[in-house]
């Protein structure tokens, strides 16, 4: 069915994946706006469900609405079954059942897969989208069971399972939903062990991406690492530990924040939040409280984003390795960019430039557009929901809930263009390979 209409809208992989995630979200938000996804039984009006909808679609997790007192329980199983969509690509679910009924997969929808996946080459594609599954599935139940247990002693049996699951789905996909009320997200458990390592556990492994993983767990046998995983594993170390000092030494003396914290309470808040920070959304302290040079901190790691190939969002781990890459080759006077003793061809660092560049335009656009919607409102608190929206992170300084229905509307497109552009601009980027059989002459500008 997938294949013949395909063939009948003579859609490329890039539009296919714009026009899939579309027809997901209206899906979704349908059903969100019915009266039984909710407790009042009145539904929601649309442009919240609509709202609601991209964002778990999209992976992103800021909300209009608390998702725990909000929904009804069909409500919330909607909008878990749509991070699960969104988080792993709705090309792989539609492989996995082409594969269960036998059917054979063209061609056409392994291209289609190899860019859901945002994977280099077709070559084993639906082997990783096997893989992908297969992983899903049971660190989701991994999680969930440590979960479930922890919560047991705070909540009847069933409602700790049904939490514990619900919150495994939700941070292995890096989507920030929680059913805890009241806006607070996971803050009651902001010096628990068990949390912090689970859920940051499950945040760092969908983040990663799959590619990463399954060289990871095969590396017993193979004893060797792709550059891409190498340099994915080591940015996203970087990226932590750089995190987590810093909000450390801005909010060890923050009396709203970690400052009334055990030591390892306040390093568990630290670790936390730069973990959550560039692909998952839920927070164990309150965001709005924070000093604005951690808020700083923040966006930086927001807008870099999780790695490619995973369920987080940003400009990704290894744009960034890439231009930092450059930019020390530049200042040594060096003219390759060296990655564990590999040369990174010059495609990949234009590359990396312009996905950086059109991100930095899309949120100045929408910071822009949001400063004349939300007028009133503070600019860093602006800024902040725009980054959130665009890297799909989720954090929130509070702004979202109140936000007008232009506000609500343009923060929909972000997180739309943020779950799908940097994938339909790399395929595209990737596209343009015409050979040419001539070159100009060089010539010389002054920079900087």
């Amino acid at each position: 069915m997938l294949r013949k209409w395909l063939a009948f809208l003579h859609l490329d992989p890039p539009k296919t994946l714009v026009l899939g995630f579309a027809l997901i979200i209206l899906i979704g938000a349908s059903l969100l706006h019915l009266p039984i996804a909710t407790n009042d039984g009145q539904g929601l009006v649309w442009i919240d469900a609509l709202f609601t909808a991209t964002s778990a679609t999209c992976v992103t997790g800021l909300v209009v609405v608390d998702t725990g007192t909000t929904f009804s329980t069909f409500g919330q199983i909607v909008v878990i079954s749509l991070i699960q969509i969104g988080g792993i690509g709705f090309m792989t679910f539609a492989t996995f059942f082409a594969l269960i009924l036998r059917k054979r997969i063209s061609l056409r929808e392994r291209l289609l897969l190899q860019e859901s996946l945002n994977h280099i080459s077709i070559e084993g594609i639906v082997r990783l989208a096997k893989m992908i599954l297969i992983f899903t599935a049971l660190i989701e139940c991994a999680g969930g069971i440590l979960l479930s247990i922890r919560f047991a002693f705070d909540m009847p049996l069933g409602k700790a399972v049904y939490y514990g699951f619900f919150h495994a789905i939700s941070n292995f996909n890096n989507a920030g939903f929680d059913l805890m009320g009241d806006f607070r997200s996971m803050t009651d458990y902001v010096a628990d062990p068990v949390v912090n390592l689970v859920i940051c556990s499950l945040i760092v492994m969908g983040g990663i991406g799959f590619i990463v993983m399954s060289e990871v767990y095969e590396y017993r046998h193979t004893k060797r690492l792709s550059l891409h995983t190498k340099v994915v594993l080591a940015t996203t170390a970087a990226l932590i530990t750089a995190g987590t000092i810093l909000i450390f030494i801005f909010e060890y003396h923050n009396p709203k924040t970690l400052q009334p914290l055990s030591f390892m309470g306040k390093v568990f808040g630290s670790l936390y939040q730069s973990v959550t920070a560039r692909t998952a959304g839920s927070n164990t302290i309150n965001i709005g409280d924070m000093q604005h040079s951690s808020l700083f901190i923040i966006i930086l790691l927001m807008f870099i984003g999780a790695s490619p190939g995973s369920t987080g969002g940003g400009i990704k781990t290894t744009t960034f390795a890439t231009l930092v890459g450059a930019v020390i080759a530049q200042a040594k006077g060096k003219e390759d960019v060296i990655f564990f003793r590999q040369r990174i061809v010059s495609q990949m660092i234009y590359k990396s430039l312009a996905v950086t560049l059109i991100a930095l335009s899309l949120l100045i656009a929408v910071t822009m557009i949001l400063t004349i919607t939300e007028q009133g409102a503070d600019f860093l608190m602006i800024l902040f929901e725009a980054t959130s929206a665009f890297a799909t992170t989720g954090l929130s300084m509070g702004l979202t809930p109140h936000l007008s229905i232009s506000g609500k509307t343009v923060l929909v497109l972000t997180m739309f263009a943020g779950r799908v552009g940097p994938l339909t601009i790399a395929y595209a980027l990737t596209l343009r390979k015409k050979k040419e059989y001539y070159r100009y002459p060089k010539g010389k500008i002054t920079i900087g």
